[in-house]
């Protein structure tokens, strides 16, 4: 069984904002794989499905952003699912737009939702997929900036990484992490 949370903010004011990166992404690899998100629990909606032939629980926290870990540790939890198996999709100011970057463990850099899912979780060793969403412009502040919404002009190229993301969650479910 696989846990893969995308991180974000619940509700319309934050849909199409830079740190709704992970939600935007979930939805696109929950409609690549039929799957319905749409029960409620752990703080959050979750929809199970199958990818890759593997078992796999998909989940948005409505948390808020600074508090994902608590959604997706109580996820974790219920489902039994091991931290090598839970994958955190999230925004990443320190990738350039329209690149992702895959790892299988590290720290939460400066992003508070990864520090959250990290302390719940009790480790940083679980793969994570980082969408590009930097760098921040001069002379915009960080939390401005990452609640802003993503440019008309800028949506094409920075949604079009949320199918190299999901191609990259099958990725890791098969094992294929160097690629």
């Amino acid at each position: 069984m696989w846990l893969i949370a995308g991180l974000g903010n619940p509700g319309l004011r934050y849909y199409k904002t830079w740190h709704n990166l992970g939600f935007l992404a979930i939805d696109l690899l929950a409609e690549k794989h039929g799957i319905t998100i749409g029960k409620s629990k752990f703080d959050g909606e979750y929809g199970k499905g199958k990818i890759e032939d593997e078992d796999v629980i998909l989940l948005k926290p409505f948390t808020y952003m600074n508090n994902s870990g608590i959604s997706v540790a109580a996820a974790a939890r219920f489902f039994k699912v091991a931290p090598e198996n839970i994958i955190i999709m999230y925004d990443d100011i320190d990738i350039a737009k329209g690149k992702i970057r895959v790892r299988t463990k590290g720290s939460a850099g400066t992003h508070n939702g990864m520090k959250s899912v990290i302390e719940h979780l009790g480790t940083n060793e679980f793969p994570r997929v980082r969408i590009g969403s930097g760098p921040v412009p001069e002379h915009w502040d960080l939390v401005e900036y990452v609640l802003s919404n993503v440019p008309e002009d800028q949506r094409e190229e920075v949604f079009a990484t949320f199918g190299q993301a999901c191609d990259a969650v099958s990725d890791l479910i098969k094992g294929k992490y160097d690629q």
